[in-house]
């Protein structure tokens, strides 16, 4: 079996841009992978063009070592995050192609599981006004859902420090989710990478009666020394990773012990199997593995069966149940979050198809994000 070609196909919603690849073979499966490149959607279909030509068409899809060896050094520049979110989109239709082929699920491919469900956290819930009152309702409508976990950026368009009425408010936000989800849901705060160690700091103390199950990138994820400096000054558990690609960079974070969950985005560094060699490098410094997930469904299904070999795991990110709810018809099959829990992915592959279809009723323009300009989060909020 030898890969053909690639066709490439990318989603525009108001939340986010969403890249599909379809990695063809000569005797008719296909696989397919998936990526969010931030803002550079066109850098990423570029990249692709010339992988293919210089690396991926001729391949055997069962190579994958080989093959994500030689995309991410044959070329001789380092790898960063565009050409990282091409090899993931590759790598994990490379994994979806050998599952078909074999009749087994990815992750039976990987190990086996260690678990029999994924739990789920919710992101995307909170598209509503920057009041208490707002964030209470729409906190309450996700564990009424059945969700036990989930995550909010309380901070509008914080950068570096917040004023005092700006602090405050972020803080009143943080109250009112956790008076409405009660005391034993869990509540993670996003931090995006906004804050000077310092204020990151203090916010982590008012925080700390509200009881979050982490604080995300609560600096510019750059400097690790600077992350190590807020570890060392809370009892908050740190997460951080979604832009860190290459499991290598890693390193220096696991010798500071700065974060107690990373956060790998599998269509950013490099895939299925690129990601599991971190988690287990992961395991080794006793730190868990939390996938960061803004994509659609490609990439929720091989999160999930990451989750389903992975002893590290600790819980998947879910945006689709509340951002882009329609995106989940580009790609049936992953299961839904009920009680909480993904269950396992069965079929054979990652247990996906692509919908061309369905993808055809989307608009190719693509969604542009700011997380420091006013309001962000209300994108795609009908305002």
């Amino acid at each position: 079996m030898r890969i053909s070609k690639l066709t490439t196909h990318v989603v525009g919603t108001a939340w986010r841009t969403l890249t599909y690849v379809q990695v063809h073979t000569d005797e008719g499966l296909t696989g397919v992978g998936e990526a969010r490149m931030l803002n550079h959607t066109d850098a990423l279909l570029g990249y692709l063009a010339e992988a293919e030509r210089n690396h991926i068409a001729g391949s055997d899809p069962f190579d994958i070592e080989d093959l994500v060896h030689r995309m991410k050094y044959r070329d001789y520049g380092r790898a960063g995050e565009v050409v990282m979110s091409g090899i993931a989109c590759v790598e994990t239709a490379c994994w979806d192609i050998v599952g078909k082929a074999l009749g087994q699920p990815v992750w039976r491919l990987m190990g086996g599981k260690v678990r029999d469900r994924i739990m789920a956290y919710a992101n995307g819930w909170y598209r509503v006004d920057r009041t208490p009152d707002a964030f209470h309702d729409a906190a309450r409508a996700v564990v009424e859902r059945g969700y036990r976990a989930l995550k909010v950026d309380p901070f509008g368009a914080g950068r570096f420090e917040l004023d005092h009425a700006e602090t405050m408010r972020s803080v009143s936000l943080v109250e009112a989710v956790r008076d409405a989800v009660g005391p034993a849901a869990e509540v993670f705060i996003e931090m995006h990478g906004r804050f000077s160690p310092a204020t990151a700091i203090r916010l982590a103390g008012l925080l700390e009666p509200y009881d979050p199950g982490w604080i995300e990138e609560p600096c510019p994820p750059e400097n690790h020394k600077a992350l190590a400096k807020v570890a060392a000054h809370t009892r908050l558990p740190i997460a951080t990773g979604e832009r860190i690609h290459d499991r290598i960079e890693f390193r220096e974070l696991f010798e500071l012990q700065a974060a107690d969950i990373i956060q790998p985005d599998t269509a950013a560094c490099g895939g299925i199997a690129e990601t599991r060699k971190l988690a287990a490098t992961a395991e080794t410094h006793y730190v868990l593995v939390a996938p960061h997930n803004v994509g659609g469904p490609v990439q929720t299904a091989a999160n999930l069966h990451l989750g389903a070999c992975t002893p590290n795991f600790k819980i998947q990110e879910h945006f689709n149940d509340f951002a882009d709810v329609e995106i989940k018809k580009i790609a049936p099959g992953v299961p839904d979050v009920v009680d909480g829990y993904f269950a396992l992915p069965t079929a054979p592959g990652l247990g996906v198809e692509l919908d061309l279809d369905a993808l055809a009723e989307f608009s190719a323009e693509r969604a542009g994000l700011d997380l420091f300009a006013e309001d962000w989060h209300l994108r795609g909020a009908g305002r």
